[in-house]
């Protein structure tokens, strides 16, 4: 049975099937329609083997497939979100992962960022990447002549799809061609096939690697004509205690070839060997970030560890989201914002997707991606930078206020305008509550606030005439007569005049100004 989960303009379509300990979440190729896929004899048996040993759960891609084709095509980091999308509206907290093909670099990008989610990794014919990083300009013109054909070519008897990624089949059995050309039909349009393959030929992920916690096992043929085997060795190679099984065969969909030899490793991998972890009963932890006088991320009531994040730049990425208060901020903005003297946008693209992975980890998700912004998802995460802007009458503003918003940022443009409103904001509400204290005959309330409003603002001038006011009040003679003093200092910067210490005890102590 096909279900569908929401995922932020869009409708995933998926299945589960299978039974056992285990559960795998299959992340999908460059384009497939996984209710036709079991038209298909091959494909069939290997679902069916899949279900004998796991619960599986497979699905198309927004604007692919069975899903909704009205979406626009998902950058890697919207397909991030849409894996989690899937798994939670399928009750799965934790599964192992399978990517396959142009789905590998979703997979070790998820694996990276939701590691609690992911029980290990398994790829096949795929990699960080699933183009060899030393392409010449001339070889990558080539495969570009190359796709501008394979796209023209989709769906018609013309199309050699099926002929170059399952040459096994193709050889063997003509009619598997034919339904393959209708197939392709059923999975992609040819204009989400040329943006899927665009991000395809730009997508990188090595960056990711190393802080990838789960088992990775690597499955490859070794004549794969569509993914080099050197982008799965190239994985093996960078992430310590990876393996590498490699198959004969030049077939690159997996349910070609020999698919026996495969599966007995992969079952093996995924029943006998994975390292299983208990995680949390439900699927996110509470995570709250702390913006007014620090910043702070706490996940359960724990503070995360600054080393956590790995660079000042993620932290900065998450700073400038929640200024934004929910509202997208631009790719371009902030390409500037953490990569000033940079202008590669296509590097800068990639640079940002590991800084956003890294957000996503410490918040256990909370960011809404697409092509052109990122966002903060303010239903998964509160901050107590909307807890103040909540804050209804004086006293809940001035108790939701404990400092300066950001404070370690003040030279930073975007800061600035969050910065002077919830300020402004709260300034307001302690003179009110300042006045009435003093009012009410509680100038040591008064004192406290007008500490409060001169440690934000020195040049706040009525909060010094008030805190003068309260402390001679108070009795506290000495210390009003400091406060003159520092009143007459901050003022003089300014050249606004003050009244004399005299002309203040004669007035101030017996009203309100």
């Amino acid at each position: 049975m096909t279900r569908f989960a929401p995922a932020r303009g869009a409708r995933l379509a998926y299945q589960v099937f299978g039974a056992g300990d285990q559960t795998v979440v299959a992340i999908p190729p460059l384009a497939q329609n996984i209710e036709l896929s079991w038209e298909q004899p091959d494909i069939r048996r290997m679902l069916e083997r899949f279900g004998s040993f796991c619960r599986y759960l497979h699905f198309d891609k927004r604007g692919t497939g069975c899903s909704d084709r009205r979406s626009q095509v998902a950058d890697i980091d919207e397909r991030v979100d849409d894996v989690r999308a899937v798994m939670d509206h399928a009750g799965i907290e934790h599964a192992h992962l399978f990517g396959s093909s142009e789905g590998g670099p979703m997979t070790l990008l998820f694996a990276a960022t939701y590691p609690d989610r992911v029980d290990s990794v398994i790829l096949f014919g795929s990699g960080a990447s699933t183009f060899p990083h030393e392409l010449s300009g001339d070889e990558l013109d080539d495969i570009r002549q190359r796709q501008r054909l394979a796209i023209e070519r989709w769906g018609t008897p013309g199309s050699t799809v099926a002929a170059r990624f399952a040459p096994s089949l193709a050889a063997a059995d003509p009619s598997f061609v034919a339904w393959h050309q209708r197939y392709e039909r059923f999975a992609a349009s040819t204009d989400s096939l040329q943006d899927l393959i665009e991000l395809a030929l730009r997508v990188d992920v090595s960056d990711v690697l190393p802080n990838i916690e789960a088992p990775i096992l690597v499955i490859h043929r070794t004549e794969d004509l569509a993914v080099p085997i050197a982008c799965g060795r190239r994985v093996v190679a960078t992430v310590p205690g990876a393996r590498m099984f490699e198959q004969e065969g030049p077939d690159h969909y997996a349910y070609a070839g020999n698919v026996d030899g495969w599966m007995d490793e992969f079952e093996r991998f995924v029943t006998g060997e994975v390292r299983s972890e208990p995680v949390s009963g439900r699927l996110r932890p509470s995570v709250h970030i702390v913006t007014l006088g620090r910043f702070a991320v706490l996940v359960d009531g724990a503070e995360v560890p600054t080393s956590t994040w790995g660079s000042r730049r993620a932290r900065q990425l998450c700073k400038r989201l929640v200024a934004a208060r929910g509202w997208p901020v631009t790719r371009d903005e902030l390409f500037h914002l953490l990569w000033p003297d940079e202008t590669d946008r296509q590097r800068l693209g990639a640079r940002l997707s590991v800084q956003l992975s890294t957000v996503r980890r410490v918040l256990g998700g909370g960011v809404i991606a697409d092509r052109e912004s990122i966002r903060l998802d303010l239903e998964e995460v509160s901050t107590d930078l909307e807890g103040f802007h909540r804050a209804q009458g004086d006293e809940a503003v001035v108790a939701a206020y404990p400092g300066e918003f950001l404070p370690d940022d003040v030279y930073e443009d975007w800061a600035t305008t969050t910065r002077t409103e919830v300020r402004t904001r709260f300034a307001l509400a302690a003179r009110r509550l300042a006045v009435s204290a003093l009012q009410a005959g509680e100038p040591d309330r008064a004192v406290e606030l007008t500490g409060r409003l001169v440690e934000v603002d020195p040049y706040d001038e009525t909060a010094h005439r008030l805190r003068v006011a309260a402390l001679l009040r108070a009795a506290a003679i000495p210390e009003a007569e400091r406060a003159h003093a520092t009143w007459c200092q901050a003022m003089c910067e300014l050249d606004v005049p003050v009244p004399t210490w005299e002309e203040l005890r004669a007035t101030l102590g017996r009203k309100v100004v």
